[in-house]
C-alpha cells in the first residue's frame, strides 16, 4: 500500500483549516474538539491502520536514506504536497490522537493509538526535511517522548510509591523535609491513581499498549540515530530521563550486553531499548558528548542508588526488590561499558558519579552494601592514578561530619580491599603512589575509624576489621599485623602523629603540608608502644556503653586471636569471657558465639579452654532464657556430645581430645565453676539426656588417664540416672581405697557418687563402706574438702526413712568421730608439752573435723568440748580440769592469756567454734560478745575474718540475737584488711537480699562509705551489690536516705531528725567524711545516689530538702554556726548538680544530641512526640513547685544570710544561676516578692552570658594556627557526645554511663579551674587517640579569619548538593576538608581578611 493511501484513515481533507490552526496556536498544550462526525471516524481507527502507516512511512524514510545523494524517486514531502497532504495538518490529527491517550481515563484503544500516533510523529521527524516542512515542535515533541509514563497504567507504580513513602523512613531524620517539599507532586499522583482504580485492564489489554509502546521506542531509537538534538538540549534532557525510568519498565531475561547494534528491532526488551537510546545520546551529534555523559550519569545515580528521583524535592527509597535490584546491576554494568568506550572523556565524570554515590548514600546497611559493590565495580574501571585520587577523595570523606558518610566509607573500603591490589609503580604521579596499597585503606580509612564519635562507626570499623583477616589479600592481613605487632614496619598518616611521637620532633604537621609517606620505624620501641595503644584501645571498646560497639568489638579481639595477631594471653581472654556476662543480652550472645569460634579455631589451646569454660559454664545461670538455651546447647555439644566408649588400644580424636581437656580444666582449675556446672546437669536431667548407653561410656572413662574428667561427669548424673552398673562403682571405690594416687578433686567425686548410689546398696555394702570411710577419717590424713565430703557420704549412707535410726547411726559413728578429736586436744592442750610438740596440720584437721561432725550429732558434743576448743583460742587451765568455773564473756578471744598456737590453728578453732554455736543457742549467747569485741581489737587477720563469717551466719538461724551485733560486724567496711572489708561486704549484701538484716541504724551509710573505699576492686563490688543486687529490691532504698546522708557525712546531729542513731565514738570518727578534705568523696556519693533516683524520686527529694533543711534555717531552728553554714552550703551544692534536674527536661528528645538514629520508624516518632508533651508537664509542674516551696524560702534565706555577713551567699547565688538558666526572661515573675534579688540575679546571668561569650570567642579566634591532627578533626566533626570514661575500676560487666571518679568530679565552683587544666596540651599519645579536641572553628591549619581557598566545582549542577574535592596539582590546592553547599548559593568570591579580637569587640559594645 502506498503512503497516500496509509494517510486516509486520518481524514486530512476532512479537517477544517481553522481546526488545524487552533492546534497549533495553542501549541499542542490542550486537545481542540472536533465536529462529531470526523472524531468518530478517527476514534474508529484502529491499530491495524496505524502499523500499516507505520511501516509505509518505515519504508519509505529508508528509501529516502540509502538514495539520498542519488537520482532517487522524489521525498515523502514532495509526494505529500502533490497530493494535497498538508503537513500542519497531519501533525495537528496525530497530536489529537497523542492527547487523547495522555488524559487521564483514557481507555485502552486511545492509550494505544496515542503511542502510534507519536511513533508516526518521531518517524516523520526523523526524516529529512521534517524542520523544512514545518513538522518539528518541541512541545509535541516532549509530549510523545513522555507518553510512555501516561499511556502505562499506574498500578505496579502505585505500590512502588507507597513502599517508597515507608522506607524512606530509613533515612533517619533526613527524609522529615520530603513531604514538605513535594506536596503537589503526591497529590497529582494520587489523583491519577484515584483515576486509574476506576479502569481495570486485562492481561490482553496490557499486551497492547506494550507492544505499542516497544514501537514508540524503537521510533524514538530511529530518530535519535538521524534526528540531532545539539541544539535541542531541553528535549536531550528529557529524553535521558524517560530512558532512565523505562529500565524499570519490564524485567530483562538474560544478560545485556551493550554492543552495537544493527538493527533496533533485534533489542528484545524495553530496558535494553533504553541502555541503547542512553548510549545515543551520548554521541557527538547531540551535543558535547561530556555535558550529554553527564546527564546521562545523573539519571543512572539515582538507578544505582535505587531512588526514585522527581522533578522536585528529595529523591525517596525503592523498596530493594529483585526487579530493582536487577536494574541497579546493569545499570552499573552499563556505566563500565561506557567508561571502557570512551575511556578518558568519561573518567572525570565517572569521579563525579563515584562521589555522589557516597555522599547521597543512605544509612540502611542493605542499600550500604549494594551501593558499595557498586563503587567498588565502578572503580575496577578506573586507571591507577585515577584510582588513587578516588581514594585521596574517600578519605577525606571518611572524616565527614555526617556520620552515614564515615559509615559509608567503611563499607566502601571493604569492597575495596576485595579487588587486587594495585602496585605503587602502576601511579603515573608519584605523590598519589601511596593511596593505592591496602594498607592505607586498613590503617589510615579503616582503623582511623575506631575512634569514631558515633557508636555506630566504631562498630562496623571494628567489626570490619577482623573481617579483613579473612581477606585473601597477604598485605591487608600484615597491614593488620603491622597495627598490633611491635615487629616490621609502619605506615601512618604524618598528620595523625601527636608531639612528642618521633624523636626530636617539635612542631606538628598536618596533612595538607605533609602528604603521605611510609615511615620507615628502625626502633621497635615506638611500633611496639603504638601496638600496645591500638589494642588497649580495643580492650576499651569492648567496654564500650553502646552495645553494638562492644559486640564489634568481640569480634575484632576474636579475630586478631584466631590469627595470631595479638597474644594469645589470659587478659585478652578473660575480656572475651567476661562478656559472656553483659548486661545487654545481644553482646552475651555474641560472646558465647565468640568463645566458640575460637575454641574451634585453637582447640588445643589450654588458655582458651579455660576462657570458655569461664565464659558458657557461669551463663548456664543467666536470668535470660535464650542465653542459658545457648549455653547448655554449647556445653551439650562439646562436652556430652563427644562421650565415646573408651578403648585403651584406640586413640581420641581432636573432639575427644577438648572434650577430655575441658573436663580436666573443671576438676582443678576452674573447680569454682563447678555450681554452674551442676545446674546445666539439673537442666539436662529434666530432658532424659542420660541414656544407660551414656552412663556405660562414661564408666569406661574411669579407668583411662582422664579419669577425674569422667568422675566429674558421672558425680552429676549419677543423681538422676535410676540405672547404673553399681558393680563398677564399687569396684573403683575398692581402688581409691587401696591407692595411694588419687587426687582430692577425684575423690570427691567418687565421694559424691557412693552418697547418691547409697538409697540403692545393700546394708552389707553399706557397712563395708561405712567401715571404710570410718577408719578413713580416724586417720586424719585427708584433706579438709576430703573430711567434709566424707562426712556427708556418711550422713547418706544412713540416711533412712525413721529420722530416730538415722539420729542413731549419726550419734554412733559421729560421735565416735568427736570423742577422737575431743581426746586429741585434750592431748595437746592439757599437756604441760603438748603445744611444744605440736603438728599444726593435724591440729586443724581434727578441728575440721570436730566442727563437722558436730552438725550431725550435737547431743554428743559436751561443755568439755566446748571449753576444748575455745582454749585453743585462749590458753589451757586447770579450771578446764575442774570444769568447775567459766571464763568471763565480756572478753575478746586475744584478751584471754596468750598462748602459743599459731593463727591458723586459731582461725579454725574460730570456725569449729561457730559450728558448735549454731545447735546450742546458749552457746550464741555467751560468745557473741567475745566474737564482737574480737572484730574491734584483735590482731590476727585471719581470726578477725572468721568471726565475720560466723556472725553472718550465726545471724541467719538467730537473727533477733545477732541483730544487735550488725554494727559491729558493718565496722569492719572500714578495716584495715582488704579481705576483711571485702568478705564484710559479701556477707552483709547476702544478709540484706535475704532480709535478715534490714537497713537500720548507720548500716546504709557504712555502704555508701565503702562506694569510696580507696582500693578500687572494693568500691567497683560495692556499686555492683547496690545497684544490681539490693536497689532492685528496695527501690525506694537510695532516696529515703539521701537527705540523711548530707547530715551523716558532716557529722551534724542537731537537727531534730536525722542523725539521731546511736554509735560510738570510735564508730563515729571511722566513718566520717567531714571536712573539706573528704567533699569529692561526699559528692561522689551524692552523684551516684542521684543518678539512680527516678525523675519522681527527684522531684519529692527537692522538696523534702525545701522543707526539712531550707526551711529549718529560714525558720532559725538551725543555727547558722560553722557547722550549721557548712549543711547550708552543701545542700545549695547538692541542689546545683546537674544530676538533680529531672531527666525529662534536660535530656534531649529522641535521645543525645548530635548523635544521628541508625534508624528510624514510626514507633520512634511517636515516642519522640510523647518525650516532647511529657518534657512540656514536667516542666510547668516544676516551674509551679519551685515558686510556690522554693522562691519565698530563697528570698528568706538570703535576707537572714545577708544579716549574718554568710559565705553561704555566694552559693545561693549560684544555685539560683544554675536553676534560673532556662527561665531567663522571668526572673522578675520568679522573685516579684523581692525586685533587689531579682535585679541582682539578672545582673549575674547576664554576667555569666557575657563571660561564656568571650571564652567561646577566644576559641574562636585564635590568631595563632593551632595545628591539630586528623584525629581531632574526626573527634570534632563527628558526632560532639563523647562516651564519659569509666573509672579505674569497674564491674565484670559493663555498666550504664557512670559518674566520673571523685578527683573528676568538679562543682559550678570549681570550672573555671578545671577549664584552664583542660585548655593545657596533651603530651601522652595514649590520651591524645580518645581526648584530643580541636578548638571550636578552627579547619587544618587554617585560622578562622583566613579566606578558604577556591575549590574546584565537579557537581552535576543539581539542587541537591556540589561536592568540590582536590583532583590533584591541575585542579586546584589541596584540602582534607570536603565542602559541601546548595547549588542555590553563589560560589564566594575572594573574602576579605577579618581579623577582630574578642578584647576590641568588648570595647566596641561597651562604647555603645
Amino acid at each position: 500500500m502506498d503512503l497516500i493511501s496509509a494517510l486516509q484513515f486520518l481524514r486530512l481533507n476532512e479537517v477544517s483549516e481553522a481546526w488545524v490552526n487552533a492546534v497549533w496556536d495553542v501549541e499542542f498544550t490542550e486537545r481542540k474538539p472536533l465536529d462529531d462526525t470526523t472524531e468518530e471516524e478517527l476514534t474508529a481507527s484502529g491499530d491495524v491502520a496505524f502499523r500499516t502507516l507505520h511501516q509505509c512511512l518505515l519504508a519509505c524514510a529508508v528509501d529516502q536514506r540509502q538514495s539520498a545523494g542519488t537520482n532517487a524517486p522524489q521525498s515523502i514531502w514532495m509526494t505529500l504536497g502533490e497530493h494535497g497532504v498538508s503537513g500542519k495538518s497531519l501533525v495537528a490529527v496525530l497530536s489529537f490522537f497523542v492527547l487523547a491517550g495522555k488524559a487521564k481515563g483514557a481507555n485502552v484503544q486511545q492509550r494505544a493509538s496515542a503511542l502510534h500516533a507519536a511513533s508516526i510523529y518521531l518517524l516523520l521527524l526523523g526524516i529529512p526535511g521534517s524542520i523544512a516542512n514545518k513538522v518539528f515542535h518541541e512541545v509535541l515533541l516532549d509530549t510523545c517522548l513522555d507518553l510512555t509514563s501516561h499511556c502505562w497504567p499506574h498500578d505496579s507504580g502505585k505500590k512502588r510509591k507507597k513502599d517508597c513513602l515507608k522506607s524512606s523512613q530509613a533515612d533517619g531524620k533526613r527524609s522529615k523535609p520530603q513531604r514538605k517539599d513535594t506536596p503537589e507532586m503526591e497529590v497529582d499522583g494520587a489523583e491519577e491513581e484515584e483515576e486509574e482504580e476506576q479502569l481495570h485492564f486485562s492481561g490482553q489489554d496490557l499486551m497492547k499498549i506494550r507492544d505499542a509502546v516497544v514501537l514508540l521506542v524503537q521510533s524514538l531509537l530511529r530518530l535519535l540515530q538521524t534526528f540531532p538534538l545539539k541544539d535541542r538540549p531541553q528535549s536531550a534532557s528529557n529524553c535521558t530521563q524517560i530512558f532512565s525510568k523505562l529500565l524499570y519498565f519490564e524485567p530483562v531475561i538474560g544478560e545485556l550486553t551493550f554492543a552495537a547494534v544493527q538493527d533496533i528491532t533485534k533489542l528484545r526488551c524495553i530496558p535494553e531499548m533504553a541502555f541503547y537510546g542512553l548510549q545515543l545520546l551520548c554521541s557527538p551529534k547531540h551535543g558535547d558528548q561530556k555535558e550529554s555523559l553527564r546527564k546521562v550519569f545523573h539519571r543512572l545515580l539515582y538507578v544505582i542508588l535505587m531512588m526514585n528521583k522527581g522533578p522536585r524535592g528529595k529523591p525517596s527509597l525503592l523498596v530493594p526488590s529483585q526487579a530493582v535490584l536487577s536494574t541497579r546491576d546493569q545499570a552499573v554494568h552499563f556505566v563500565c561499558h561506557l567508561v571502557d568506550e570512551l575511556k578518558e572523556l568519561a573518567l572525570p565524570l565517572l569521579q563525579i558519579l563515584l562521589q555522589h554515590i557516597c555522599f547521597q548514600m543512605v544509612e540502611k546497611s542493605e542499600l550500604r552494601s549494594y551501593g558499595a559493590q557498586a563503587v567498588g565495580m565502578l572503580t575496577s574501571q578506573m586507571t591507577s592514578t585515577d584510582y588513587a585520587c578516588f581514594i585521596k577523595w574517600l578519605y577525606n570523606f571518611s572524616r565527614h561530619t555526617k556520620m552515614v558518610h564515615r559509615l559509608f566509607s567503611v563499607d566502601v573500603v571493604m569492597v575495596l580491599l576485595e579487588q587486587p591490589e594495585r602496585r605503587p609503580e602502576e601511579c603515573q604521579d608519584p605523590e598519589f603512589a601511596c593511596f593505592l596499597p591496602h594498607k592505607f585503606l586498613i590503617q589510615s580509612l579503616l582503623f582511623a575509624r575506631r575512634m569514631d564519635n558515633s557508636p555506630t562507626v566504631q562498630g562496623h570499623a571494628l567489626a570490619c576489621l577482623a573481617h579483613c583477616l579473612e581477606l585473601p589479600s597477604l598485605n591487608a592481613t600484615r597491614a593488620v599485623h603491622n597495627l598490633f605487632s611491635a615487629t616490621g614496619t609502619q605506615t601512618v598518616l604524618e598528620g595523625e602523629i601527636t608531639e612528642g611521637s618521633l624523636s626530636g620532633q617539635q612542631t606538628q604537621k598536618t596533612y595538607r603540608t605533609l602528604p603521605f609517606r611510609t615511615v620507615e620505624i628502625s626502633s621497635t620501641d615506638g611500633s611496639s608502644c603504638d601496638a600496645k595503644e591500638n589494642l588497649a584501645l580495643l580492650l576499651r571498646r569492648i567496654k564500650d556503653p553502646k552495645t553494638n560497639v562492644r559486640k564489634s568489638a568481640l569480634q575484632a579481639l576474636v579475630g586478631l586471636l584466631k590469627h595470631d595477631v595479638i597474644p594469645m594471653s589470659w587478659e585478652n581472654l578473660a575480656t572475651l569471657s567476661e562478656r559472656c556476662r553483659d548486661p545487654a543480652v545481644s553482646v552475651k550472645k555474641k560472646a558465647l558465639q565468640c568463645v566458640g569460634e575460637l575454641l574451634a579455631a585453637k582447640p588445643e589451646c589450654v588458655v582458651v579452654q579455660r576462657a570458655w569454660l569461664q565464659g558458657v559454664v557461669p551463663a548456664v545461670v543467666d536470668s535470660e532464657n535464650s542465653v542459658q538455651d545457648k549455653a547448655l546447647e554449647a556445653l551439650d555439644q562439646v562436652l556430652l556430645s563427644q562421650v565415646k566408649p573408651y578403648s585403651a588400644s584406640r586413640h581420641l580424636d581432636a573432639a575427644q581430645r577438648l572434650t577430655w581437656g575441658l573436663l580436666g580444666l573443671l576438676c582443678h582449675e576452674c573447680q569454682d565453676l563447678s555450681r554452674y556446672f551442676s545446674r546445666a546437669f539439673t537442666m539436662w536431667s529434666k530432658q532424659n539426656k542420660f541414656t544407660p548407653t551414656f552412663i556405660t561410656s562414661l564408666i569406661s572413662h574411669t579407668e583411662a588417664e582422664h579419669a577425674a574428667g569422667a568422675w566429674l561427669l558421672l558425680s552429676k548424673v549419677v543423681a538422676s540416672s535410676p540405672r547404673l552398673p553399681y558393680s563398677k562403682i564399687l569396684d573403683a571405690w575398692d581402688n581409691m581405697m587401696s591407692s595411694k594416687d588419687v587426687t582430692v578433686t577425684t575423690c570427691l567425686h567418687i565421694l559424691c557418687v557412693m552418697g547418691d548410689i547409697a538409697a540403692h546398696l545393700n546394708e552389707d555394702t553399706k557397712d563395708r563402706i561405712v567401715n571404710d570411710l570410718m577408719s578413713w577419717l580416724k586417720t586424719f590424713t585427708l584433706s579438709l574438702e576430703v573430711i567434709s565430703a566424707a562426712v556427708e557420704t556418711l550422713y547418706q549412707l544412713g540416711c533412712s526413712e525413721d529420722v530416730s535410726q538415722t539420729q542413731a547411726f549419726l550419734n554412733r559413728h559421729c560421735g565416735e568421730l568427736v570423742s577422737v578429736c575431743e581426746t586429741y586436744l585434750a592431748n595437746i592442750i592439757l599437756s604441760e608439752r603438748g603445744a611444744q610438740n605440736l603438728n599444726e596440720e593435724l591440729m586443724v584437721k581434727h578441728l575440721h573435723t570436730l566442727g563437722v561432725v558436730s552438725l550431725h550429732c550435737p547431743a554428743k558434743v559436751g561443755k568439755r568440748t566446748v571449753l576444748l576448743v575455745e582454749s585453743v583460742l585462749t590458753t589451757h587451765s586447770d579450771k578446764l580440769a575442774e570444769c568447775q568455773e567459766e571464763l568471763p564473756a565480756s572478753l575478746p578471744l586475744s584478751q584471754f592469756k596468750a598462748n602459743s598456737l599459731p593463727t591458723r590453728v586459731r582461725a579454725h578453732g574460730v570456725i569449729t567454734l561457730g559450728k558448735l554455736c549454731l545447735q546450742h543457742e546458749e552457746l550464741v549467747q555467751k560468745y557473741l560478745p567475745v566474737f564482737a569485741r574480737e572484730l574491734e581489737v584483735g590482731t590476727e587477720v585471719a581470726v578477725r575474718n572468721n568471726v565475720v563469717v560466723i556472725m553472718c551466719d550465726l545471724c541467719v538461724r538467730y537473727t533477733n540475737l545477732v541483730d544487735r551485733y550488725i554494727p559491729n560486724i558493718s565496722a569492719c567496711l572500714r578495716d584495715d584488711e582488704v579481705v576483711i572489708r571485702e568478705q564484710t561486704l559479701i556477707m552483709l549484701t547476702n544478709l540484706l537480699q535475704e532480709e535478715f538484716v534490714k537497713w537500720k541504724g548507720s548500716l546504709f551509710f557504712r555502704f555508701m562509705v565503702a562506694l569510696v573505699d580507696p582500693v578500687p576492686a572494693i568500691a567497683s563490688l560495692c556499686e555492683y551489690c547496690l545497684l544490681h543486687l539490693l536497689l532492685k529490691k528496695n527501690p525506694e532504698m537510695f532516696s529515703q536516705h539521701f537527705i540523711e546522708c548530707i547530715f551523716h557525712f558532716n557529722s551534724y546531729s542537731k537537727h531534730k531528725s536525722y542523725n539521731k542513731f546511736p554509735q560510738s565514738e570510735r564508730e563515729r570518727v571511722r566513718f566520717s567524711l567531714k571536712g573539706v578534705q573528704h567533699r569529692e568523696k561526699r559528692f561522689w556519693i551524692y552523684r551516684f545516689l542521684l543518678e539512680h533516683f527516678t525523675d519522681a524520686q527527684r522531684f519529692n527529694i527537692t522538696n523534702k530538702i525545701n522543707q526539712n533543711v531550707l526551711a529549718c534555717f529560714a525558720d532559725e531552728e538551725l543555727a547558722l554556726d560553722a557547722d550549721g553554714a557548712e549543711i547550708l552550703s552543701e545542700t545549695f551544692n547538692i541542689l546545683s548538680l546537674k544530676e538533680m534536674k529531672l531527666q525529662a527536661i534536660s535530656s534531649p528528645a529522641g535521645g543525645a544530641a548530635g548523635e544521628e538514629a541508625e534508624e528510624e520508624n514510626m514507633a520512634t516518632m511517636a515516642k519522640v512526640v510523647l518525650q516532647a508533651a511529657q518534657k512540656k508537664v514536667v516542666s510547668q509542674v516544676q516551674k509551679k513547685a519551685f515558686i510556690e516551696n522554693t522562691v519565698p524560702l530563697i528570698i528568706s534565706l538570703k535576707s537572714l544570710l545577708e544579716q549574718k555577713r554568710s559565705p553561704v551567699l555566694k552559693d545561693l547565688m549560684a544555685y539560683l544561676q544554675v536553676m534560673m538558666q532556662g527561665y531567663r526572661n522571668e526572673v522578675k515573675e520568679f522573685f516579684s516578692g523581692d525586685e533587689q534579688l531579682a535585679a541582682e540575679l539578672e545582673f549575674a546571668l547576664k554576667t555569666a552570658e557575657k563571660e561564656r561569650e568571650m571564652e567561646e570567642q577566644m576559641d574562636n579566634c585564635s590568631l595563632t594556627a593551632d595545628a591539630r591532627t586528623p584525629a581531632a578533626e574526626r573527634s570534632v566533626q563527628g558526632s560532639p557526645i563523647r562516651p564519659r570514661p569509666f573509672l579505674p575500676f569497674s564491674f565484670a560487666t559493663p555498666q550504664p554511663p557512670r559518674p566520673n571518679p571523685p578527683s573528676a568530679r568538679l562543682t559550678h565552683t570549681d570550672k573555671r579551674v578545671h577549664r584552664s587544666r583542660q585548655e593545657e596540651p596533651v603530651q601522652s599519645k595514649s590520651l591524645a587517640l580518645e581526648g584530643t579536641v580541636m578548638p571550636k572553628g578552627s579547619v587544618n591549619d587554617r585560622a578562622i579569619s583566613t579566606p578558604k581557598g577556591v575549590g574546584v566545582n565537579l557537581s552535576f549542577d543539581e539542587g541537591v548538593s556540589a561536592i568540590f574535592s582536590d583532583q590533584g596539582p591541575s585542579l586546584g590546592g589541596e584540602t582534607s576538608v570536603l565542602h559541601v553547599r546548595s547549588n542555590e548559593q553563589q560560589a564566594p568570591g575572594r573574602r576579605q581578611w577579618n581579623v577582630l579580637s574578642p578584647l576590641r569587640q568588648k570595647k566596641k559594645s561597651s562604647k555603645v
